[in-house]
């Protein structure tokens, strides 16, 4: 559903809120300068993938929060193309263990809620709410390349912030992409503008079903000066 356009704030109006939107930055970082290890190692650092998991829901308002604190993240002219689809019930599930390979479907079934993590190809009809101080719709409207270049690079960055704020909440992820791009969007998305991105498990893992970290690039190889 395409939101009411809002009324872009002008004059003393647009001062005001340009100036609490400083204040709140500027105490922000005099409260918190930075993460500490702890929390750089909770969120990525020492984080894991995970794909076995404790028998322990995850209540909707801690849904509801994860969508609030992702939603505030970055994206080009604030376009927020992506959609979150909660997968909870057993019928639910097995419609989506239909798009998986065999070896991912014990670890989808088993996770308290598993996220099919999309995007609108017409996200940009959402722009007169979600960037009203300028009708950016002409950059997209009749251009399905550029909208599905748009949507699946902002949809992707969304999906990172998720799984981000879903270990800065307590939870643990398992993102996915064994599986049928094709399937879930016949299963799920038949008729309508959204395409899948990837899949994601979400609850509070079993750790004992862990190994050892895999290595990373090293900063040389990954990293240039110019």
């Amino acid at each position: 559903m395409t939101m009411a356009a809002s009324q872009a704030p002008v004059g003393e109006a647009l001062a005001t809120l340009r100036a609490e939107a400083q204040d709140v930055v500027r105490s922000l970082r005099e409260r918190v300068a930075k993460l500490d290890d702890d929390g750089i190692d909770l969120i990525l650092r020492q984080a894991r993938s995970h794909y076995a998991w404790q028998d322990k829901p995850v209540s909707r308002d801690t849904l509801e929060l994860l969508y609030e604190i992702t939603a505030a993240g970055p994206t080009s002219m604030n376009t927020c193309p992506a959609r979150f689809f909660f997968i909870e019930s057993q019928a639910a599930k097995e419609q989506l263990a239909k798009s998986l390979k065999d070896k991912n479907i014990d670890k989808m079934m088993s996770a308290p809620v598993a996220v099919i993590i999309a995007h609108d190809l017409d996200f940009w009809k959402e722009l007169p709410f979600l960037f009203p101080h300028e009708d950016r719709r002409p950059h997209f409207e009749g251009k399905p390349e550029h909208s599905e270049t748009t949507a699946f690079r902002n949809g992707t960055l969304q999906g990172a912030y998720f799984m981000i704020a879903a270990r800065a909440l307590g939870l643990d992820v398992g993102a996915m992409s064994g599986f049928s791009n094709k399937i879930v969007d016949e299963e799920f998305f038949a008729g309508t503008t959204l395409k899948s991105n990837f899949l994601c498990n979400l609850g509070y893992a079993d750790e004992s079903a862990l190994f050892q970290k895999l290595p990373r690039l090293p900063f040389e190889t990954a990293c240039k000066f110019l």
